[in-house]
């Protein structure tokens, strides 16, 4: 169980979209790497192709940030905070905010 999920609210910590807030679109190479909306933005060069009605040209897309470069955002504080897990009652593993004590996942 990875201690930050897709679709889960983070706020960016270093590099030059520092302070970023944004969902976490997808993860990649194996939790390692995420990419941020609207975090991390790069132009990228891509060529046309005429049999798909693709035009080329210069996008601008989200890149991938490391994993230890963002941190989950809690809601209460509107700040970054660390998350531990623990198990509850009926033996499920959850994740929850060290700061508060608050469950993330809410049940």
């Amino acid at each position: 169980m990875s201690k930050i999920k897709k679709n889960d609210e983070v706020i960016v910590l270093t590099g030059k979209s520092r302070g970023v807030r944004g969902k976490v679109l997808s993860v990649v190479k194996n939790g390692q790497r995420m990419i941020v909306e609207g975090a991390n933005m790069i132009k990228k060069h891509v060529r046309g192709n005429p049999q798909k009605n693709e035009q080329g040209g210069i996008i601008e897309r989200e890149a991938s940030i490391a994993v230890s470069n963002i941190a989950l955002c809690n809601p209460v504080t509107n700040k970054a905070d660390k998350v531990g897990f623990k198990k509850l009652e009926d033996g499920r593993k959850v994740r929850y905010f060290k700061s508060t004590g608050e469950l993330v996942d809410k049940v």
